[in-house]
């Protein structure tokens, strides 16, 4: 049997624990640009038209690490209606997903100055397992690709006032299989239903220009880790932003984003690197945004 390196040994266990107990969803460490690939009652929140273009390389240095591009659009329609597209393009090593979902928001006004958005995400992602990447000949567990499509729904509710949000979601709701094989192991791995908690509150300072804005994201994952975003960044007249992000136990990030063109257009970077044992490999991570508005 040939085979590229280590990793092929391992295959069987990986192919588990990264399909079935690990990271699913791809992180972002600019969570609130992304805001509604996470939630679908984020679309049309903010009364006008949005659309982000997206980049992020996880763990730079570890081979087969996550490479995620995205693209999500969203538009107040009418007075009460918003709706919303995402595409996500995520590869893992030898796996490959792109998911593609639309949003549906409808708001509720509670107040002249509160506002409940309910949501529905519904798609579905393809998955693409290609064992061929390996190079690996002769061994019946290699001898077989997978390529399947799994559809999805996800809900959401988004609470907007002018100086805090509060953001509850599950994305996906169904667990689909998504992998499976027969006659050798391993004999398959789903998904599981990642529900996202967070806010966030706007501190404005004794000044015309400056402001403070915390914001928090907790995903929760059944048998896994609860991960929790910390995040503060430092507002200039709607211009530029930076900021830092601590993701508990597991990363830091330093991040920036510039405004341009009255602020139509905002282009974001943002460096993360690991806080636990992926620093002895390299691990680093980059993100890019670039959001127009309306």
């Amino acid at each position: 049997m040939k085979y590229r390196g280590p990793i092929v040994l391992l295959l069987p266990f990986l192919l588990l624990v990264v399909l079935g107990n690990a990271q699913q969803d791809p992180h972002f460490s600019l969570y609130k640009y992304n805001m509604n690939l996470l939630n679908p009652a984020y679309a049309g929140a903010n009364n006008n038209t949005e659309v982000l273009l997206g980049a992020r390389s996880q763990w730079v240095g570890i081979e087969g690490a996550p490479q995620t591009f995205n693209f999500n659009a969203n538009k107040a329609m009418g007075k009460n209606v918003g709706l919303g597209f995402n595409v996500v393009s995520d590869k893992v090593s030898v796996l490959s997903e792109t998911h593609v979902y639309a949003d549906f928001s409808y708001r509720l006004n509670l107040s002249r100055k509160v506002a409940l958005f309910a949501g529905l995400k519904a798609g579905g992602s393809f998955l693409k397992v290609d064992l061929s990447d390996l190079g690996i000949i002769d061994d019946p567990l290699f001898t077989e690709n997978s390529n399947t499509f799994n559809p999805n729904f996800g809900v959401g509710l988004y609470l907007k006032a002018e100086k805090y949000y509060i953001t509850l979601s599950a994305p996906g709701f169904l667990k689909n299989t998504r992998y499976e094989k027969e006659g050798v192991q391993p004999v398959s791995a789903g998904d599981k239903i990642h529900v996202f908690v967070g806010g966030g509150y706007d501190i404005v300072l004794n000044t015309r220009y400056w402001k403070i804005k915390p914001s928090t994201l907790l995903k929760i994952v059944p048998g896994a880790p609860i991960s929790w975003d910390v995040t503060a960044a430092v507002w200039y007249a709607d211009f530029l932003e930076f900021g830092a992000n601590y993701r508990i136990g597991e990363s830091y990030t330093g991040f920036a984003t510039v405004g341009l063109f009255k602020s139509s257009f905002r282009v974001g970077y943002a460096f993360e690197n690991a806080a636990n044992g992926l620093q002895r490999y390299g691990g680093s991570s980059h993100e890019i945004v670039l959001k127009f508005s309306m």
